[in-house]
């Protein structure tokens, strides 16, 4: 794979879409008293789409209406042959021509509507726009929409295909300020720059001849990721052709990104409609290039989430013919090998953030070969979850089958709806050899200027320079003060569990009776406070009424042990070094005591003596380091449970050198343990990895001195004396 082989692209021009809104949110203005502000897009959306197709269509309109008038049979083929595109109206009726005819208007209109071709049709009636015409004629509102969308030049020499998504997105961000921030559109100038990075590498075979490119955004919104790419890769090679694929859940910026792509000479059936968590919308297509956006914070299981998406997602599973998930056999998308030799199982995030998902989706949908994929996420997809999380698993399984290029970290304030810092990740499955077995960070969080006008959330943005900066970072492959590279070991670690070695005394006093008491040692015998929890129920589950009788039927017998502890206090009494002795002196006190009523008398004496030396002696001892080491047949030191702490280790340093250094100082006594399982019938996972981004880019900034700090302080008091001194105060 060669280096640097395409050069940076990069706009040239300042898109400026304000014309074309203000006029847009006047025609939006007329709806004020009819609808509320949030609904206006209900009609503004349709009525742009529809007045989009017209504008597009206005040169061949004759040629196409004359040939349906001669012969209403006529072809589809042959009438979108006329038309220049794979749509076309087949009404006399343009906006403009509906206006002449007020009395009729409503008629006409869904007349007019109804003539275009089944392909648009279904954009304008899955945006429900139809019940919004009688609306809008009910109100005598109709004439006047259509009259001024008939004089909006939307045309196509007019509004290119990029200032027209900038159009469709600040409709829908105006419109749309209470949907949840994971909802947002994508900047251009991110778009442009994450497309630079897909380009910059590892694209040979787009370059010459006549090469299919499959492009793939499924969570494609308005379509703006996939027309950007589109465009650029254009640029490279005229002869290439591109096919693009879409899924959205959203039926506004779906129906946007249909239009879209209709006009582009696009298969509009390529941009479905359809939940990529639940769905692959394309089960037999591969794709050279995934650029995505995914939403932040979207649950995939849980009250909040789309229904049936948690079993689709859990299961891995396939859809049937009516769209239920066939469990059984795996798709693959989510379940992969938990390292080199371990069983495969399903990797889910936490349920309230379905990045993850989305971006295995991702991969799943790559070419194998030499696919590439640029994802944006926030920070959570770097670093949540804890060692054996479907996060922290998904990242192992990233790391470990090498699929991460790079990351890069952008600006905070660069999206509309949000105001959090993001990043970006590229991932590829071919890989340059330089790159193999390495990760590359690039911090371009102040890259950014800041803009003349602010756009909700959006104050910073990257100009043409940062683009290209950005780009030759990641190209160059060096390191330097932006561009920090690693090894992929650096970001798998290990969890250790460290323990010290069971020794403590034991002894029978009111303090250490009072410990037992507080402590959770026997609440699985007997719990008052879980007892009264549960009689406040009402009615009280099956389950907790059960626990609820063990616990009434043990509560005399828990306050006699209190008793019996008690009454044998002997005050002259030295701690016990080690436990036979003082479990004797126990054993003793409860000597005939059955303290598990619902057992058998053989069986509950039994479980008594276990109790008493496994909870009743350890709730009455502490940890003492003078006391004896305690062993087990071996002659190994037991482990004291309670003393367990977790290290984290990463694989790219040695763990001896690390205990030796970190721990030892503080805990001599330490052992260590690593206790992942990944043969048994119970898996235990102890190997997980993390991207901590910020760590390694941090740079220390001593505070200032406190003698200057005093020194400013005076000079303000000294200033403000004199200023109320002016005042004559």
């Amino acid at each position: 794979m060669s280096k640097n082989i395409i050069e940076t692209l990069y706009e040239d021009k300042n898109i400026n879409i304000k014309q074309e809104v203000d006029l847009v949110l006047k025609i939006a203005n007329k709806l004020r008293g009819t609808y509320k502000a949030e609904e206006y897009q209900n009609v503004i959306i349709p009525m742009v789409i529809i007045r989009r197709f017209e504008c597009a269509l206005e040169a061949t309109k004759n040629k196409v209406v004359e040939k349906y008038e001669a012969d209403k049979k006529t072809p589809t083929k042959m009438l979108e042959r006329l038309s220049g595109f794979e749509f076309y109206n087949t009404s006399k009726f343009t906006l403009q021509r509906l206006t002449e005819s007020p009395d009729t208007i409503e008629k006409d209109f869904k007349f007019y509507i109804d003539s275009f071709s089944t392909n648009v049709k279904d954009i304008i009636y899955n945006l429900k726009f139809i019940p919004e015409i009688r609306q809008l004629a009910k109100n005598n509102k109709l004439l006047s929409i259509i009259k001024e969308f008939a004089n909006l030049d939307l045309s196509v020499e007019t509004v290119d295909p990029m200032r027209m998504g900038y159009i469709f997105e600040d409709v829908l961000r105006r419109y749309s300020e209470n949907v949840n921030a994971g909802d947002h559109y994508t900047p251009r100038e991110v778009i442009r720059c994450l497309v630079n990075l897909l380009l910059a590498e590892g694209c040979d075979d787009i370059l010459t001849g006549h090469p299919i490119v499959k492009i793939g955004d499924f969570a494609c919104g308005t379509g703006g990721m996939l027309s950007t790419t589109y465009d650029f890769i254009s640029r490279h090679n005229q002869n290439v052709e591109i096919e693009l694929y879409g899924q959205e859940i959203l039926d506004k910026s779906h129906a946007v990104c249909v239009a879209d792509m209709l006009i582009k000479g696009q298969n509009a059936k390529n941009i479905q409609l359809r939940n990529t968590l639940k769905f692959d919308a394309f089960p037999k297509e591969d794709f050279r290039f995934v650029i995505m956006n995914p939403p932040f914070g979207t649950p995939w299981s849980g009250e909040k989430a789309e229904a049936g998406t948690k079993d689709f997602v859990e299961n891995d599973a396939y859809s049937d013919d009516q769209d239920k998930p066939v469990k059984g056999k795996k798709m693959g998308r989510f379940t992969h090998r938990v390292g080199k030799n371990g069983p495969e199982l399903t990797m889910t995030p936490g349920a309230g953030d379905a990045q993850l998902l989305f971006m295995q989706h991702a991969l799943f949908k790559l070419d194998k070969g030499n696919g590439r994929a640029a994802i944006i996420t926030n920070g959570s997809p770097l670093f949540s979850g804890g060692t054996s999380s479907g996060e922290s698993q998904i990242r192992r399984w990233l790391v470990e089958n090498d699929l991460i290029e790079a990351i890069i970290g952008f600006p905070d304030q660069l999206f509309y709806n949000t105001g959090i810092s993001i990043y970006a990740f590229i991932l590829s499955y071919d890989k340059r050899p330089e790159r193999r077995g390495k990760i590359q960070f690039i911090n371009a969080t102040t890259f950014s200027q800041k803009m003349r006008r602010s756009m909700g959330n959006k104050r910073n943005e990257l100009s043409n320079e940062h683009i290209k900066k950005i780009t030759k970072l990641y190209a160059d492959f060096e390191e330097n003060k932006y561009s920090k590279i690693f090894p992929n070991e650096e970001f798998l670690y290990r969890e250790f569990s460290v323990y010290q070695p069971l020794q403590r005394n034991y002894h029978l006093s009111m303090e250490r009776i009072n410990n037992l008491v507080d402590g959770n040692l026997l609440s699985n015998y007997y719990d008052q406070d879980k007892v009264d929890e549960i009689q406040l129920m009402d009615p009280i589950p099956e389950k907790e009424q059960k626990k609820l009788e063990k616990f009434l039927a043990h509560q005399p017998f828990y306050h006699q042990i209190i008793s019996k502890l008690k009454d044998n206090i002997d005050p002259d009494e030295q701690p016990y070094k080690e436990p036979k002795a003082f479990e004797e002196k126990l054993l003793k006190i409860f000597d005939g005591v059955n303290i598990f009523p619902e057992k058998a008398e053989t069986a509950g004496l039994t479980d008594t003596k276990k109790f008493i030396k496994e909870k009743i002696a350890f709730g009455l001892s502490e940890i003492d380091k003078t006391a004896e080491i305690q062993t087990n047949k071996k002659g190994e030191p037991i482990l004291d449970t309670t003393t367990k702490d977790t290290e984290l280790i990463p694989m790219s340093i040695s763990e001896d050198e690390y205990f030796e250094k970190e721990v030892k100082p503080f805990v001599p006594d330490f052992i260590p343990q690593f206790e992942e399982n990944l043969t048994g019938k119970t898996i235990t996972i102890k190997t997980g990895a993390e991207f901590p981004f910020t760590r390694y880019f941090y740079e220390y900034q001593a505070p200032e001195k406190s003698e200057d700090l005093l020194a400013e302080f005076n000079q303000i008091q000294t200033e403000l004396t004199d200023l109320l001194k002016s005042f004559d105060v």
